[in-house]
């Protein structure tokens, strides 16, 4: 990857009060400006389909961030700008989630992964513990792409790093710590800023460092990753798996991985015969990480996004492999198969996944969280790969790319120095096919896990998938 100057703050706050412009790069490469809010466009060209990308990038004169031709960027929200009611916005931006609002509005829950003292705090009316400076924003998104409205919606927290969107239009937001009494899910309703709901801890959901959540929404039952080191793959089982609104604080049912065996065990213990697979095992929720370290679940390196789709959980391992450059698993809950899709070998190809989706048309989209220039990484189920955006600020993560419930407009942060973007342009159209596909899909082959004669033997001989006998192999299981 290439390794760019960063804008320092100065510089940055110089390109961003040009609000009132917008920059187009014409097909001639002369730059041009015309009255609009502050954006880049560029021409529009031929680009594919979206099934094989969407071309090459085409640079942004500001340095802030490159999408290829045809795609445009607004700045709709900035840390530190002040939100209608005066508030200041929040720093650090990371997950978020997009829902439908009244009047063709986009409804916008952001998280901001802060810890105890910040310059620009989360500074909520009802915080579920003072002084902490973490919670979420709310942003009302009219179909003009322009925030019309912006607010605290959860306060208190501590490093709301990602989440997830229930089925019934709130959202999950997730505590990566366990300091100061701080480590739990809050279930936040946008429409209902700061209630009751929002400051109580879904404890039943485990008291660790949390990162994502997703739920399948066939079974009500959520899965949710921890960023630690080592760190587990937990799931949760209501209750109540109505899917409404009140169900999950009735409390469940926590879970870690495993294999079957213990992954200490002597290969001699083994048998012919003997089949290897995933298994759940009841954890404590007060005391999750110890009881699944205990149990023998599996140890990832450092967990990070998650995302369901259509019948398939996708996750990440952003630090683990050989070059520690990352991982990325695709569960079955259907057939209880664990599957190791894609194990980075070059920081050319992925570095460091991070958050992730599966867009409306059917892609793996991947935010990198690497050294340098990160980017926006597309896989599409007929095994290619594309570069989607490059984020121009040098060591800011990308972070929450989401989609608004029609398909065509991307939201996505930059951490610092803290930028919300909406970006739309020629997506493909939503494909429920495509999405379908994709959980199934074999991975493009330059990022697949390198698997030996003798484990592709093993799993013709056991009857698993590759993918499912190497993400085992890669945790443990013994091959006979």
């Amino acid at each position: 990857m290439k390794r760019n100057e960063g804008l320092n703050r100065r510089d940055f706050l110089k390109v961003g009060g040009m609000s009132t412009l917008a920059v187009t790069l014409g097909a001639t490469g002369v730059l041009s400006l015309g009255s609009a809010t502050k954006g880049f466009a560029q021409s529009q060209g031929n680009p594919t389909s979206g099934f094989g990308g969407y071309g090459p990038l085409v640079k942004d004169p500001d340095g802030i961030l490159d999408l290829p031709r045809g795609f445009h960027y607004r700045i709709i929200s900035r840390t530190g700008e002040k939100m209608p009611n005066g508030d200041l916005v929040p720093g650090m931006l990371d997950g978020m989630a997009a829902f439908q609002g009244s009047k063709n509005t986009t409804i916008l829950v952001r998280n901001h992964e802060l810890g105890t003292n910040a310059q620009y705090p989360v500074n909520g009316k009802k915080p579920w513990s003072k002084g902490a400076a973490g919670g979420t924003t709310t942003l009302v998104v009219g179909p003009n792409r322009k925030v019309t409205d912006e607010y605290v919606s959860n306060s208190g927290n501590i490093r709301n790093c990602a989440g997830g969107p229930s089925t019934w239009g709130t959202w999950l937001t997730c505590e990566e710590t366990r300091e100061l009494g701080h480590g739990f899910v809050f279930e936040v309703n946008p429409l209902e800023p700061e209630n009751e709901m929002s400051k109580t801890p879904i404890r039943d959901m485990g008291y660790f460092s949390h990162e994502a959540c997703a739920v399948d929404p066939a079974t009500g039952i959520w899965y949710l990753t921890e960023d630690d080191s080592p760190s587990f793959l937990y799931r949760f089982t209501p209750h109540d798996r109505r899917q409404k609104l009140g169900a999950l604080q009735k409390g469940g049912l926590l879970e870690a991985a495993s294999i079957d065996e213990s992954p200490t065990a002597s290969t001699s213990q083994f048998h012919n015969g003997q089949t290897f697979g995933l298994v759940w095992k009841e954890v404590n929720p007060e005391r999750a990480k110890g009881d699944a370290r205990d149990r023998g679940c599996i140890q990832f390196s450092r967990l990070e996004g998650a995302w369901f789709s259509a019948g398939a959980f996708w996750f990440d391992d952003t630090s683990a492999g050989d070059g520690r450059l990352g991982r990325i698993y695709r569960y079955i809950p259907s057939t209880n198969t664990l599957e190791l899709f894609y194990e980075s070998a070059d920081s050319n190809d992925l570095e460091m996944p991070d958050n992730i989706t599966i867009t409306p048309w059917g892609d793996l989209w991947i935010a990198e969280d690497g050294p340098g220039t990160d980017r926006i990484v597309g896989l599409t189920p007929e095994a290619n790969t594309y570069t989607f955006a490059e984020n121009q600020l040098n060591g800011s993560e990308f972070a929450g790319p989401t989609f608004s419930p029609d398909g065509k407009t991307l939201f996505v942060n930059i951490q610092q120095p803290g930028i919300t973007f909406a970006i739309w342009g020629p997506f493909a159209r939503r494909n429920a096919a495509r999405q379908r596909a994709m959980s199934h899909a074999a991975p493009p082959s330059h990022l697949a896990p390198v698997v030996t004669d003798k484990l592709a033997a093993f799993a013709e001989r056991e009857g698993m998938s590759v993918l499912e006998a190497v993400a085992l192999e890669r945790h443990g299981m013994p091959i006979l």
